[in-house]
């Protein structure tokens, strides 16, 4: 899959994130590196996710 992600230029190098998945976010001091570090994020974001949805009751509700 692929993912729109946000990078820009911080102190401490460069933040990285996902608006598409709210708080996943990283970082890197070179742009290659938060490049690299925000597919991990989203890989785990992923994961953890899914193992979230193992237990997730659905329920429509009327309004």
């Amino acid at each position: 899959m692929q993912y729109k992600i946000k990078i820009q230029r911080s102190e401490e190098g460069f933040a990285i994130w996902c608006e598409d998945l709210p708080g996943c976010f990283s970082q890197g001091e070179t742009e290659e590196e938060a490049l690299d570090n925000i597919k991990i994020a989203i890989e785990e974001y992923l994961e953890a996710k899914e193992e979230l949805k193992k237990n997730e009751k659905e329920i429509l509700v009327e309004v």
